[in-house]
């Protein structure tokens, strides 16, 4: 019995190590604007470039500042295609349904293992940020 407080101790240091240590990152993917239309009838594609860019800093994660200069620059990229309203339609979606609370493929913070929630990515994650980037240029 003596040997219980070492099993114990041993057991809670090897899940910190595993629950600190960092996850890998995913490769980018994007799903376009998710379940909102890529663009208008006529034009198929027309705020799907904003979408792309937004997914990208999704993709990523990071602080709660972070995600919602993310959802501002979506909103104003897709007033620069024209598209006030829409614009405002998305970042209402945004706001709600990109939450790195519940387990979507469209989460902040989803290249990363659930959950990933708010905070600094560290430097071992920035530099698997940076050369996830640069596979990217590649392609």
């Amino acid at each position: 019995m003596a040997n219980y407080p070492n099993v114990i101790l041993g057991l809670m240091l090897l899940f910190h190590v595993s629950i600190t240590s960092s996850a890998e990152l995913k490769p980018f993917t994007t799903d376009g604007c998710s379940s909102f239309p890529d663009g208008t009838l006529a034009h198929k594609q027309l705020w799907l470039a904003c979408c792309t860019a937004h997914d990208l800093a999704y993709w990523q994660g990071g602080t709660f500042k972070q995600r919602e200069q993310a959802d501002i620059d979506l909103k104003e990229c897709v007033v620069k295609v024209g598209e006030q309203e829409i614009a405002v339609l998305m970042l209402a979606g945004v706001r709600v349904g990109g939450t790195p609370f519940l387990p979507t493929s469209f989460r902040w913070g989803y290249g990363w293992p659930y959950p990933k929630f708010y905070g600094e990515l560290t430097a071992q994650e920035r530099l698997q940020v940076e050369s996830r980037l640069a596979e990217l240029k590649t392609k």
